[in-house]
């Protein structure tokens, strides 16, 4: 089964929730596991719009209890790890999509790089160099079909 880890912040915009809602809607369609964060936000609009077909989601939970997390789980994993565990959501995808940004989203993406792990960004922050140039090895989307596409697990 292809894992894709879909990261975001807890506090989003209504665009990035959107977005969020249909790539879990699209990565569901496909029988691809969803990894997420397991609370509000990106990670919630992604786990609803897998669940909404059926698809398996994975939570990764910061706590040390389910408490708090969206109902859209299909499995939760508490970890009592804190942000710590943004490192587990970033290396259990075969890819990562990154919806928005916020400094755990930019930790998420930071550790799938550095793993060599696909890294596909849909709005949010732009990572440059000291030159302001796109850093190497993100590839920016427009839209969560495109998304899905430019991770290279989906014909």
């Amino acid at each position: 089964m292809i894992q894709v880890s879909v990261c975001g912040p807890r506090e989003a915009a209504p665009q990035d929730v959107a977005n969020a809602r249909e790539i879990g809607r699209l990565l569901g369609e496909r029988g691809a596991a969803v990894i997420c964060g397991g609370y509000g936000g990106v990670m919630e609009a992604a786990a609803e719009g897998a669940s909404s077909v059926g698809g398996l989601v994975v939570g990764v939970l910061s706590g040390p209890t389910r408490g708090g997390s969206t109902p859209y789980l299909t499995v939760a994993i508490p970890t009592g790890m804190g942000e710590a565990r943004n490192a587990v959501i970033a290396l259990a995808g075969d890819a990562v999509i990154v919806v928005g940004g916020s400094w755990g989203t930019l930790s998420e993406l930071a550790l799938a790089r550095r793993n060599g792990t696909v890294v596909v960004q849909l709005g949010g922050w732009r990572v440059v160099d000291e030159k302001g140039r796109p850093v190497e090895g993100v590839r920016y989307a427009d839209s969560p079909v495109e998304a899905l596409w430019l991770t290279g697990l989906f014909g």
